[in-house]
């Protein structure tokens, strides 16, 4: 198979068994490869009912047909998995060279499936798959971990994913982490992760993919890799990073603040920005597997409290741990992040139920008994690092914290569902509906839960044509309703090809469906047109949301909470709110849903899913 590795490798800790098998061909055709193909897996071997936290649940890592390619950012890998915070499927996604180091040994994809009976870490290399003891590493933190590993192995270049003790303890939303911080964090896969007793995943090797059109795909690769080096559209981000979106956006409200409670403002959200992390901070960039953006940064505290010499914070886990918790000390921030980095905790999620636990503390849901003495009061950046201890070690409150937010809403109970922001269980990203009307459809009915890398509408706002390889013309106002239900069908659909070919976002924001195409068909010898990649996204989210919807997700599911549909009354986006009952009627028929979110059996057959049609129609 031109593209493909060909093989997949299989792993059961039950057993204490590897086993290598083929690439299925026609999984490769229908869905790419990346979480696409893993969906397929996860739905044909991960039950519905099947408890996230027994061995009978998977982790399915998944490469795609331009990994570990000449292709910038083509290092990145997908994780599927039934998640323990959600209840339902969900891929999570994570960059560095991880994923380009597992085709490299010689795999599409790895299954791992069982439980150890003891600390377990993998050792993948081009010969063979070793089960090796971890009990030495078990409770080590993640950056320590991944140099103790090599260490033991003897390979200095040898890439690892890794836990923490948060995935170790059972804390809901842990992340696999891998290389420097990079992190495949959201849903809790480092927590079934840990549930298998699985400490670490160690890879090298040095084969290469063998593409159909070697030359002409080198070609097309390079013009992306020259395009995102040097092209005006993301030259903010190639400078300041990430956290540029605090400068950028805090004027239109994009930047939820004090639990979303109110509108983003430019005391809040400036002296934590890309500006400032320019000016204050080193000026060393990161990068992923052979990326020409580089928009990640490392951070370096010399004094105070705050010393530290590590990766710094992305957008999200700056606003998740600083302006929704009203921080606006730009080194508090960093440490804070590195310290979820160095437990293995998704910042989105950690960040988000810190500033409702703060919100439960100011309403008199939690006292400082039930939050062992700590005052969780508005901007305490102390109280904001001894959470994220406590979380990170299971241990006090941080046990009821790493229940995440709608665990502890329904727990405390009250009010407190209101003003716990998330969709299905997942805590909100940092971007806000009220700010950007086809946030509300995307966020309701995303594959994973309330969730903005599964359909970035934002960059489509106020865009003149945005894909108009896909029919997708004209201009939609971001505070309008008009247009935001096909804007979310288009976005969602491009989030699925990217997460299956398998590319970075910010590496796409000046491509078009066509690049996408001639990429697949040089590497892989197909002959795709812009149209078929609108359906293959098509058959993916039909995949996802069939399995969903077998795990009893319904049309009551697919909304956003009180607290991010009430109006803002200051601000950029003040007095402003989606129609999402409107939005989501419109949305169902593009996608052929029923009343209750069900893909007809009708689309289901026309996109080849004739299996699943059964499953959701039985005779």
């Amino acid at each position: 198979m031109k593209g493909y590795m060909g093989k997949l490798l299989r792993v059961d800790l039950s057993k204490r068994s590897v086993m290598v098998e083929p690439l299925p061909e026609h999984y490769a055709r229908d869905y790419l490869g990346g979480s696409g193909l893993g969906v397929r897996l996860a739905y044909d071997e991960i039950p519905p009912e099947t408890d996230p936290m027994s061995p009978q649940n998977k982790l399915i890592f998944m490469t795609g047909p331009v990994t570990a390619t000449s292709l910038g950012t083509a290092g990145r890998y997908q994780v599927i998995f039934k998640s323990p915070l959600t209840g339902i499927l969900c891929d999570s996604s994570s960059g560095g060279h991880w994923g380009a180091a597992l085709r490299m040994a010689g795999y599409d994809g790895l299954i791992i499936e069982g439980a150890a009976t003891s600390p377990v870490y993998l050792y993948i290399n081009e010969k063979k798959c070793e089960i090796r003891d971890a009990s030495q590493h078990w409770g080590k933190d993640t950056f320590s971990v991944q140099d103790d590993i090599r260490q033991e192995i003897g390979v200095p270049k040898a890439r690892l994913a890794v836990i923490g003790t948060s995935g170790e303890r059972g804390v809901l939303f842990a992340a696999i982490m891998n290389d420097d911080a990079r992190a495949a964090a959201r849903g809790g896969d480092g927590t079934v992760m840990g549930s298998k007793k699985l400490k670490a995943i160690a890879i090298h090797g040095n084969l290469q993919v063998d593409l159909a059109d070697p030359e002409g795909f080198k070609k097309v690769a390079l013009d992306i890799n020259k395009e995102n080096a040097t092209s005006a559209d993301i030259e903010d981000l190639r400078m300041y990073g990430t956290t540029d979106v605090l400068d950028s956006r805090w004027a239109i409200s994009d930047i939820p603040v004090k639990n979303w409670a109110i509108g983003s403002s430019e005391e809040i959200c400036t002296p934590i920005g890309g500006r400032k992390v320019y000016e204050l901070m080193p000026k060393k960039h990161q990068a992923c597997h052979r990326c020409t953006i580089g928009c990640a940064r490392w951070t370096k505290i010399d004094a105070g409290p705050y010393m530290m010499d590590a990766p710094g914070p992305e957008y999200e886990s700056t606003a998740a741990l600083g302006s929704m918790c009203l921080v606006t000390n730009l080194e508090a921030v960093c440490f804070a992040n590195h310290l979820c980095n160095s437990y293995g905790l998704d910042t989105i999620s950690t960040g988000s139920t810190i500033a409702f636990a703060m919100e439960c503390y100011g309403k008199g849901y939690l006292s400082a008994k039930d939050t062992d003495g700590i005052a969780l009061l508005w901007g305490n950046e102390e109280a904001v690092i001894q959470m994220i201890h406590k979380i990170g070690a299971h241990e006090g409150v941080g046990k009821l914290l790493a229940l995440g937010t709608r665990r502890l809403a329904e727990k405390l109970g009250g009010s407190c569902i209101d003003f716990a922001v998330q969709v299905k269980g997942l805590e909100l990203p940092m971007h806000d509906a009220r700010a950007g009307f086809s946030w509300a459809p995307n966020y309701a009915t995303a594959t994973r839960g309330g969730c903005h890398l599964h359909g970035m509408t934002d960059l489509y706002e106020d865009s003149e044509d945005p894909i108009p390889e896909w029919g997708f013309t004209g201009t939609y106002e971001r505070l309008s309703n008009e247009g935001k239900a096909e804007m979310t069908r288009f976005a969602q659909n491009w989030a699925h090809i990217l997460d299956s070919l398998v590319i970075c976002y910010f590496a796409t924001v000046v491509l078009e469906p066509s690049d996408f195409c001639n990429l697949i068909n040089t590497a892989t010898g197909r002959d795709l047109k812009p149209l078929d990649l609108l359906q293959i996204g098509d058959r993916i989210n039909a995949l996802h949301r069939a399995y969903n919807y077998r795990c009893g997700i319904r049309r009551k599911d697919d909304t956003l909470p009180k607290r991010a549909m009430t109006p803002l009354k200051e601000g950029g986006a003040a007095g402003k709110i989606p129609d999402l009952d409107g939005l989501l009627e419109q949305y169902y028929r593009l996608r052929s849903w029923d009343a209750e979110g069900r893909p007809s059996r009708e689309i289901l057959q026309e996109l080849g899913l004739e299996d699943v049609a059964q499953d959701l129609y039985p005779a």
